[in-house]
């Protein structure tokens, strides 16, 4: 089988679409300071309630993969159907900086982790990492929920579907 083969056959495969955030501190003379980190992804799922656990697949060598090897708090927010263009926003590879990407996307800071909340989620998770696996191209990260909230409205969820965003018709 050839990777657009099973590329084509995953396509058909409808997901939900999350942003996965970090900061990353640094230090400097005059305290402590850093940046936001943000990537979309389609690879994520609840693995268990007991405990709370999620796990998310990155690329391996991403930056969000490396960043989260050296640091081990994080936060997912489920994306709304509105919310498309945060998604494809964030979805560009091999960006230099994230740092003007949040300029612009309304979030608060989640208290457990420090990382970007979005504002208008369906859902956000803190989450701190139990496990890393690596899985071919890829690493697996589980990690366990520290505080989930629904700050949005219950509208309905931003899919991904034979390569595009998608909403759900009701």
């Amino acid at each position: 089988m050839s990777e657009d083969e099973f590329r084509a056959a995953m396509s058909r495969l409808a997901a939900g679409v999350v942003l996965v955030t970090a900061h990353e501190a640094a230090l400097d003379p005059d305290g402590p300071r850093g940046e936001d980190v943000g990537m979309t992804a389609t690879s994520f799922m609840s693995v268990s309630l007991d405990p709370p656990l999620v796990l998310v697949s990155l690329r391996e060598g991403s930056r969000m993969d490396d960043l989260l090897a050296e640091q081990p708090r994080w936060a997912v927010s489920v994306l709304s159907d509105h919310q498309h263009t945060v998604a494809a926003r964030f979805a560009m590879r091999n960006r230099v900086s994230d740092r003007l990407l949040f300029d612009s996307v309304p979030h608060t800071r989640g208290e457990a982790t420090g990382a970007p909340l979005l504002d208008g989620a369906l859902a956000t998770l803190e989450c701190h990492t139990e496990q890393r696996v690596t899985a071919g191209d890829h690493t697996l990260v589980i990690g366990r929920v520290l505080t989930a909230t629904l700050p949005g409205p219950d509208t309905s969820p931003l899919t991904y579907f034979r390569g595009r965003y998608r909403q759900l018709s009701q």
